[in-house]
Order: C-alpha cells, then sequence, then structure tokens
C-alpha cells in the first residue's frame, strides 16, 4: 500500500543514530552534537543540502536558536527543518542554488496562480509542535485566507526538496508535517533529485481504520499519509537542444484540499502540464 512506503519513525531514527558521516558524494552527513559554535563551524562546510545532528536536547536546541538569532544579519543559509525533543534530533537544511530551485521554482508557480488576496505565504517560518521544544521550518509553505491567517497558522500546501537528503528521510518529514500539525496540513509536496532523476510525490491523508476494528467504530480511524501522485522526470543530454522525459502525465494539486473549500465555477485543481515540468527540470539541471 501507499502507506507502507513510508518508512516508520522508529526505523529511521534508529538508522540515523548508527550513522557516522554517510555517503560522501552527495554530502549527505550525520554528526553528533557536541558545543554549539562546533555545529555551526560544521554547518559552515558541509557539502549538500542536509545535515543531521543526533544528541541535540532540549537545552541545547535552545542554545542553537540563540546563536542562530545571532547571525541572522549575516543571512540565513541554513533551515532548522526539524527538531524532534523526544529523539534529540534536529535535521538543519543548507541552502544552495539546487536546493532552493527544486521548491522554489513549484511554490512561484502556484502562488502566481492563486489570487494574492486569498493566499498567505508562510514560506520557511517556524512553526512549533505540539510538544515541548519540537518545532518545524519548511521550503515553501503557505494556506488560505482568511483561514489560515493568523499567526502561527499551519500552511495547507507543505513543498519539501532534497539531494543530499534521502528519500527516507523526506518521507519522515512529511508525517511528521501531518501529525504535528494534528493534520492541518493537507498536501505535502516532495521534491527529490539524485543527480539523474527528479522525483516529485505528492502526499495527502485519508482516514484509515486500525488493525482489528470494525468501519463502525469511528474512534479507531486515523488520518494516514497516502501518495497520490509519482512523477519522475530524466534528462537526455543525446538531443539537441538538452529534453527532459516526464513519467506518469501532469502533476495535479486539490483545490479543495488548498483552500479548504469547493472551486467556484471559474476555479479548478491546480494543474502543471508536462511541459511545464519539463521547462522546471531544465532549470533545476542548471543549478547543478
Amino acid at each position: 500500500s501507499a502507506s507502507s512506503a513510508v518508512l516508520s519513525t522508529s526505523t529511521i531514527l534508529t538508522s540515523v543514530n548508527s550513522t557516522k558521516d554517510s555517503d560522501p558524494q552527495t554530502g549527505s552527513q550525520t554528526i553528533r552534537f557536541t558545543k554549539v559554535q562546533d555545529l555551526f563551524n560544521r554547518i559552515d562546510h558541509t557539502s549538500g543540502d542536509s545535515l543531521t545532528v543526533t544528541n541535540v536536547s532540549p537545552n541545547h536546541f535552545t542554545e542553537i536558536q540563540r546563536e542562530r538569532e545571532k547571525r541572522e544579519k549575516q543571512g540565513r543559509r541554513y533551515r532548522f527543518r526539524d527538531y524532534d525533543s523526544n529523539s534529540q534530533i534536529l535535521i538543519i537544511t543548507i541552502i544552495t542554488g539546487l536546493h532552493e530551485e527544486l521548491h522554489k521554482w513549484l511554490y512561484n508557480e502556484c502562488i502566481r496562480r492563486f489570487p494574492r488576496r486569498n493566499w498567505r505565504d508562510i514560506g520557511s517560518a517556524t512553526l512549533p509542535g505540539q510538544q515541548g521544544q519540537s518545532g518545524k521550518e519548511g521550503d515553501s509553505t503557505g494556506g488560505p485566507k482568511p483561514q489560515r491567517a493568523g499567526k502561527g497558522a499551519w500552511p495547507t500546501l507543505v513543498i519539501e526538496a532534497g539531494f543530499s537528503q534521502t528519500l527516507g528521510q523526506l518521507h519522515l518529514t512529511m508525517k511528521r508535517w501531518f501529525s504535528m500539525s494534528n493534520h492541518e496540513v493537507k498536501i505535502v509536496l516532495l521534491s527529490k533529485f539524485d543527480g539523474t532523476t527528479i522525483l516529485l510525490e505528492t502526499w495527502e491523508e485519508e482516514m484509515a481504520v486500525r488493525p482489528g476494528a470494525t468501519t463502525t467504530r469511528h474512534s479507531f480511524q486515523h488520518p494516514t499519509p497516502v501518495l497520490r501522485q509519482s512523477i519522475t522526470i530524466t534528462q537526455n543530454a543525446t538531443t539537441d537542444p538538452i529534453s527532459y522525459n516526464v513519467t506518469r502525465g501532469a502533476l495535479v494539486l486539490s483545490f479543495r484540499l488548498l483552500f479548504l473549500r469547493d472551486p467556484s465555477l471559474s476555479e479548478g485543481d491546480l494543474v502543471f502540464r508536462v511541459q511545464e515540468l519539463e521547462e522546471y527540470a531544465e532549470d533545476v539541471w542548471a543549478q547543478v
């Protein structure tokens, strides 16, 4: 099933804790927290677009946030994608041209088609979790006005990108967006690039019944992430000019989930045609 494609939180956290510096070719790295200054020095010298830090206690995370505030004037080149106070794992996104192109192109196209008065760009604002000092900062996020216009409101749309992050780590990020927002997030669009292929995945939630429960016992129903679309884009460098192959058709985002209402006669689902996805791929590969 689609939900089984998502690695469990415990599985991924176990693999993170047992990993040292992983895959030097992609720059995906996992380190153990020691000192705040050492962490920021490592951030400044990290290749790739992701750094996973273990053994970050809530007090350590507070110290890290304070240090980041001091450095904000110099311009931010990273985001705290996800912090979980229970596992004490902090995932940091390193901002690169490639990483930003993977998500910003798609999001900018979304908001270009939305009436500005009806949409709030939440961007990478820090959103607190429900427990302790957990928190999230997305790549591109937004939601409808007036429903999601208030301070601290969760987005309906989240776009997360990754190059050095594994697909399993992106799946964990997706699951935590749904759970930490108490299911206020409605669509998570993942864009994973491995150097040869762009993989786009659209995730939504639907109600599922826990094993052993009958369909009439509604108290046992719970939202479960479901993979709605999976699109791959590859480059064909043998053609002149270079061309791009898009499999499984257009990318479609549900209007009802984005805006929390039915569309009017002049409105409808947001559709990225194959030709537009080819243009997206061209701009992504230009950053390689």
